[in-house]
């Protein structure tokens, strides 16, 4: 499983925007990607403040979303509308939700260069402070 809560800060002014742009890679997203588990965007309360919940099957289906077509289509106009953004690798409490922790996966054979370098740009960042993998279900 590969989980992400994206804290995304859009320039002021520039909202209605980044969620019109938002609505369109949702859409893409979950048409064209059959191991997204959760994509989603929320407003936050300070203002230009959203989150994105991203969870996908694995790392490499992770990967695939950032090399997809569709992301990168729509990568120049994130750039122009983000003023900063942090990702958060999250893991999930067994028992209290239904992902699967976060963890590292090999590419397949023959991924992209795209693919290649998004992996090494996102690394799953697994925190010393989470249980073994063993002691949750």
């Amino acid at each position: 499983m590969a989980t992400i809560l994206a804290h995304i800060h859009v320039h002021a002014g520039r909202e209605h925007d980044f969620e019109e742009l938002v609505r369109e890679i949702f859409s893409a997203t979950h048409a064209n990607e059959t191991s997204v588990r959760h994509y989603e965007y929320w407003r936050g309360q300070e203002p230009g403040l959203y989150y994105c919940l991203l969870a996908f099957e694995d790392h490499p289906a992770f990967i695939h979303h950032q090399a997809s077509d569709h992301h990168e289509a729509a990568s120049p106009r994130f750039g122009d509308l983000i003023e900063r953004m942090r990702l958060e690798w999250v893991d999930p409490v067994g028992g209290a939700s239904p992902l699967r922790p976060s963890a590292p996966g090999a590419l397949p054979a023959g991924a992209s260069e795209l693919e290649q370098r998004m992996a090494r740009l996102f690394p799953v960042e697994v925190a010393e402070w989470w249980p073994p993998r063993s002691t949750e279900s």
